[in-house]
This record gives C-alpha cells, structure tokens and sequence, in this order.
C-alpha cells in the first residue's frame, strides 16, 4: 500500500500543503473548521510525517510530548513540572498537552497528530485500547505512564510507574503499625477508567489479609473521580452510615484533602485519633494541617527513567513494566519509609 503523503491530505480536503503542514507541525494561522476537517481526513487516511526524512534535512528535534488527562488534576500538572524540569537538563523541550481522557484524542495524539517532530512521545491514557495499541503506526516511540497505561504495555511500548498494589498494601501497612485495625479506605470506583482504583484496593486488601484482619465492605468509600469533592463526600457517607474507623487510605492526596475536611467539619478527632495516608505525595499535601502520611511515586526518577529510553538506540529500548521504587512517607514523623517487609513488596508485585 502507497505511503499517505501531505499532498494526498490537502487534496482530499480542498487545501494547500502548506495549509496541512501548518495543521500537522502545530505552526500558522488555520481555522478551527478546517483543522477539525483536516485532522478527520489525516485520521481516515492514516496519513503519518515521513520522520526519517525530517531528520535527515534537520537532525534531531530535541522535543518530547508529554500527554496528559487533564492538567487541572495537581498530580498531573506536578508530574508535567518535574518531567519539563527533567527535559530541560538534557537541553530538551516538552511539549504539553491534555485529552481529558477522551479515546479519540488519546489515538490522535499516540500517533503524533497535530504535534510537532518528535523524539518521544509520554502518554497516560485513560481511554485507549490494547486494539488501539495494535494499530498504531507511528515510529515514534511512546512510553506509557499512569495505571491504566501499565495494562496497555507490550514488549515494545513500556510502561513507567511504581507497582501500585506494592505501594498501597505499603501505604495500609503503615496504618497497621500504628495499631489501627478498622482502616476505611476512600477511592473504589464502579464506572470509567477504574485502573488506579482497582491496583490501589488490591493492595489494601492484601495487607488487611497478611495481618490476619478480616475485608469489612463498610469500610469502602466509593468515589466517581479523584479529587476534593469526592473525598469529602465519601468519608461524610461513611460518617453518616455509622461507620466506625480509627485510620483511613485515601488513594490520592487530593481525596484525602477533601476526607479531612469532612473529618474536621464533623469534629472528629485528630491524626492522632484517626491518621489518614494518601498517595502522590503533591507538594500541596506538605503543608495540610492536620498532616497526612502519603506514597511518593518518585517523579524525578521516573521522568529520567523516561527520558533514558528516549535516549537509548531504537534496538536498546525496554519494552514491558519499568519499576520505579516508591517510599512512603510519614509526615507526622518527617520520615521517609520503605516497604518494611520483602514479603509484603513481593505480594503486591505482579
């Protein structure tokens, strides 16, 4: 099958090449009428730049995409920090953008569509397919992050992260050394992506049962999305239902923002009484008072882990899970804690 060229792409649309270049590397002036039409027929015609061909005229770009669902989210606007921080080290450039999980735009953007040359391009789907995955046919290598991305990894594509089930059975471990026993958890989600959720209970439920304590259904806060709202919401219905807990996991720093709230709204009692860990360890949890323990997924080094496979020759490229060590850090104590146990880390690995 002949190669899709720019020519075919303006022919089909009723354009000039340079229209479709300007579309294609992000550059000039272009309606949004006739981008949408000229990214429609890019996408129908599989039509993908010739790579090879632009660094043979210009060499390297020295760019790297950083694709992210929604950059309003702390982590997620933190981690596109560190990893441009990172970039910028090796004299790279990140370009940013967002697809707020939507399939379509996460197929779009895995394949370089409206983006400049690239020598990387870093992906955490929330939509995409294995079938999607199969399909792609752009040479640019992509590195997966986020947890539904880790079900997406193949023997070419990787995956960086930290091992979540690992790090949340760390995370619940900790409560149980401080002698709690009925742990809530808030952050088990029914609906959409529920990748992060399911990785997270996992790992909670494997710690509860290596203890030797009993998995109450009570103590399950369920939630739509990761953020405040949801947080607060979650830990009040468990308040309201009459739930009784002395420690609580929250599967991200921003829930635990909101159950804490909730905690203190209700009166009820302090980390002392009731201490709370979240996961992600955002600056913004540093300074929350009541503090709160929190997983550190390790950014800095997943970000250089990142831009190393970048780097590598196209045969050397890792394909499959790449681990990044995780702590958890206990704020209460200004503490850093690995997995105490090697058994516990080898339980939630996978």
């Amino acid at each position: 099958m002949a190669r899709v060229r720019l020519v075919d792409v303006a022919a089909h649309v009723g354009v000039s090449a340079k229209t479709v270049s300007n579309v294609v590397n992000g550059t000039g002036m272009v309606s949004d009428e006739v981008r949408a039409r000229i990214l429609a027929v890019i996408e129908d015609l599989g039509y993908r730049p010739n790579l090879a061909a632009r660094q043979l005229r210009g060499g390297p770009s020295g760019m790297v995409a950083l694709v992210m669902p929604d950059l309003r989210e702390p982590y997620f606007a933190e981690y596109a920090s560190n990893f441009s921080s990172a970039a910028q080290r090796r004299g790279m450039t990140v370009v940013v953008a967002q697809t707020q999980g939507d399939r379509l735009a996460e197929r779009r953007m895995s394949e370089g569509v409206g983006l400049p040359e690239l020598e990387g391009l870093v992906l955490s789907p929330l939509g995409l397919t294995p079938e999607d995955i199969g399909e792609r046919r752009s040479n640019v290598p992509l590195i997966l992050i986020g947890e539904h991305g880790q079900s997406l990894a193949t023997s070419t594509i990787p995956h960086v992260g930290v091992d979540n089930i690992a790090a949340a059975a760390a995370a619940t471990d900790l409560l149980l050394d401080k002698g709690r026993r009925r742990i809530a958890v808030i952050g088990v989600q029914e609906h959409g992506s529920t990748a992060t959720s399911r990785l997270r209970f996992e790992g909670y439920r494997r710690a509860l049962a290596q203890a030797g304590i009993d998995f109450d259904p009570a103590l399950v806060g369920h939630v739509e999305h990761f953020n405040r709202a949801e947080g607060s919401q979650a830990a009040a219905r468990l308040l309201d239902a009459g739930t009784s807990f002395d420690g609580l996991f929250c599967f991200n720093d921003t829930l635990a923002f909101g159950a804490l709230h909730t905690l203190a709204v209700r009166a009820i009692g302090g980390p002392d009484d009731v201490p709370v860990v979240g996961f992600d360890n955002i600056e913004e949890g540093r300074y929350s008072v009541p503090r709160f323990a929190s997983v550190d997924t390790n950014m800095t080094i997943a970000s250089d882990t990142i831009l190393d496979i970048v780097a590598a020759p196209s045969g050397a490229r890792p394909g499959g899970l790449q681990r990044v060590p995780f702590t958890v850090v206990d704020r209460d104590n200004d503490v850093a804690l690995v997995p105490r146990s090697p058994t516990r880390q080898q339980a939630g690995s996978r």
